[in-house]
């Protein structure tokens, strides 16, 4: 039995960094292209099935952090001015934190969920409900 948990400490040294410290939600970057005056994001509806929140909801979001027009074009958005993949990348990672991860564990398995008049942020892995403090 030691020998096999010298083996097993040995074999786990040598497993390189990434395999042991890989998150298992991970926010994908915007991919996409100035064209004219406007910004065109053409993974939109693969970041919001990742989120799985509804398009509207995440347009919305954008729409009033980044004070632009934007419209659904099947899977891209397609904003209503210049603006840069870095600016949009923070936006979407605060909406990841208010809408998505919980605050309780960290986890994505959540759901919004309205009940009277107050929206939640409720979380199927730990059972835990919180208030969402941003109102869209």
């Amino acid at each position: 039995m030691d020998e096999y948990e010298k083996l097993l400490e040995r074999g786990h040294l040598k497993l390189p960094e990434s395999v042991l410290h890989k998150e298992r939600f991970e926010i994908s970057k915007v991919i996409g292209h100035l064209q004219g005056n406007k910004t065109v994001i053409s993974n939109f509806s693969q970041i919001c099935s990742m989120f799985r929140r509804d398009q509207n909801h995440l347009l919305k979001y954008l729409q009033r952090e980044l004070a632009t027009p934007a419209y659904i074009d099947g899977p891209r958005l397609i904003l209503g001015r210049k603006l840069s993949s870095s600016l949009i990348n923070n936006k979407i990672e605060r909406y990841a934190k208010q809408f998505v991860l919980c605050p309780e564990c960290g986890k994505p398995d959540t759901q919004l969920v309205k009940e009277e008049r107050v929206t939640l942020i409720k979380c199927s892995a730990c059972g835990a409900k919180h208030p969402v403090k941003t109102k869209i």
